[in-house]
């Protein structure tokens, strides 16, 4: 991979790798773009094949972050975090633990505020607590705005009801059958609110104990991880890891919509989304699904403190932000990722306009 090529189509800052040799910390921390404000993106542990693996996860995740925020109308820039590693044997020894945390917790620290981490795959509240013993610039906390998994939900489910309101006339997902990929921390709050609403659910999930939760709390009907695609449903909602709608995937899918908590759902944008919309499928832009997290972390780290009124308020708008996404994309003739991609940028380029006005006193 060009890397330095690759950062320069696409506009990123900085990427940046650490190493403790004592706790076997391998972190790769990326910053795509702090015109509206410090980077902001979680932390995900993942076995990941190779090196390159990771660094193309991080700079896609960190892209995602940027836009994501941008177009939820908040003052943050993206960034994202990976590291390499089993998380089952980082949590194994409490003490190694701690000082895993910690010692990536002085390597955000030396960034000086350009980034803010969080919780993210395969990390915990309770890792972020050990990271906050060494730096300010982490959000997610215990006593402040929490694990962001119901919050991300919210958002996710608000998105699916514009879909359904753009394609049925009507919000509701009540005898809609809607096929969860993933039931972890987003899924299972998806799948809750959906249960709640009278959706039918289909799930699937690499963690038999996820899957026992959700059959039993909700009545999900269960599928092999490989079978989810083919389910004969309304919408898929793809909550695990990214690039699930690509070449194999599409052909074998019979639902309208697809919606859902991951990142990066389409493997190659410009090949997938046409394949999409060859197939009578309606695409919501990921990073406007899951921004219901980023917006309630947001609020974390306004002067006044924590606010979930407000919070909760901000989440709920992306329901009206999916809706203005459709409309656009249906009456310009673009894919949706395009709608949402130029929406994001065009508040990024005008920002940065009004931001080369000196002020005298005020915010900066």
């Amino acid at each position: 991979m060009d890397k330095f090529g690759y950062m320069e189509q696409y506009g990123y800052e900085q990427l940046s790798m650490f190493h403790d040799k004592h706790t076997g910390l391998k972190a790769i921390t990326c910053i795509h773009n702090t015109v509206l404000g410090p980077a902001l993106g979680g932390t995900r542990v993942w076995n990941y094949t190779n090196e390159e693996d990771a660094i193309e996860d991080v700079l896609r995740l960190a892209r995602g972050m940027t836009y994501k925020s941008a177009l939820a109308g908040l003052e943050l820039g993206g960034g994202k975090s990976v590291i390499i590693g089993d998380v089952s044997v980082i949590r194994k020894d409490p003490v190694r633990r701690e000082a895993f945390w910690r010692a990536f917790g002085r390597y955000i620290a030396g960034l000086n505020g350009r980034y803010i981490t969080a919780e993210d795959v395969n990390t915990s509240t309770q890792d972020m607590v050990y990271v906050n013993l060494e730096t300010d610039n982490v959000v997610g906390l215990p006593g402040r705005s929490g694990d962001p998994s119901p919050y991300t939900a919210r958002g996710a489910f608000k998105s699916l009801k514009a879909c359904c309101k753009f394609i049925y006339g009507d919000d509701s997902v009540k005898g809609k059958t809607v096929a969860v990929q993933g039931t972890g921390n987003t899924g299972y709050y998806l799948c809750k609110y959906l249960h709640e609403e009278g959706a039918n659910l289909v799930v699937c999930d690499i963690s038999q104990e996820r899957i026992d939760r959700v059959v039993n709390e909700f009545g999900a009907k269960v599928v092999a991880p490989d079978d989810i695609y083919a389910v004969d449903c309304d919408i898929y909602a793809p909550c695990a890891l990214g690039a699930t709608a690509n070449s194999d995937t599409i052909p074998q899918m019979k639902c309208k919509i697809i919606c859902g908590t991951a990142n990066n759902v389409l493997k190659d944008p410009a090949v997938h989304a046409k394949m999409l919309e060859d197939k009578g499928i309606t695409y919501a832009p990921d990073y406007l699904v899951n921004a219901g997290g980023v917006i309630n972390v947001f609020y974390e780290l306004q002067p006044g403190g924590y606010d979930e009124a407000a919070a909760l308020r901000d989440i709920d708008r992306i329901y009206y932000r999916m809706l203005d996404v459709l409309n656009i994309a249906k009456e310009t003739g673009k894919y949706t990722y395009e709608t949402a991609d130029k929406m994001a940028e065009d508040r990024i380029e005008a920002m940065k306009n009004i931001k080369s006005i000196m002020t005298c006193g005020g915010r900066k």
